[in-house]
This record gives structure tokens, C-alpha cells and sequence, in this order.
């Protein structure tokens, strides 16, 4: 028998809703969520993280990358709004 409590996959639940979020709120939480990786990433780095569990390993490489990816929403908020004036 085994008494141990079953698995409880909440990084699913938490990836399924940060999916939705971006879904609905597209470049606006593509930039939020970017930018609060990037703050924690660069907190963490200041504290001398300079590995992470991050595919991409390297935390300048995880920072270039949210960087990245906050300048592309950006951008992206840039381009509508400019066709919604335009």
C-alpha cells in the first residue's frame, strides 16, 4: 500500500491560466508577464543566481530573452494602436 498523498500537478493548473491570461489579454500580458520575469530574474541575478533551472540556463541569456519578449509585445501594442488611429 501507499500511503504517500497523490500527485497534485498545480504547475498545469498555473500554466493553463497564465495561457488564458495572455490569450485574452494578448501583447498587454505578454509585456506584464516579461517584465515580472525579468524583475524577479534580475533580483535573483543581483543576488548571484547565474544558473537556472531555465532551458536556456545562463540568467543573462533568460534576461536577453524576457527583454526580448517585452519589447516584441510592445511593439505589437505599438502596431494596434496605430491601426485602431490609423
Amino acid at each position: 500500500m501507499n500511503s504517500s498523498a497523490p500527485y497534485d500537478p498545480l504547475r498545469l493548473c498555473v500554466y493553463a491560466t497564465i495561457a488564458a491570461l495572455a490569450w485574452l489579454l494578448g501583447p498587454v500580458a505578454v509585456v506584464g508577464f516579461a517584465l515580472l520575469g525579468f524583475a524577479g530574474y534580475l533580483r535573483a541575478r543581483r543576488q548571484g543566481l547565474t544558473r537556472s533551472k531555465c532551458v536556456l540556463r545562463d540568467t543573462r541569456l533568460v534576461l536577453a530573452y524576457l527583454a526580448l519578449l517585452a519589447l516584441a509585445g510592445t511593439a505589437a501594442i505599438g502596431w494596434r494602436v496605430y491601426h485602431f488611429l490609423g
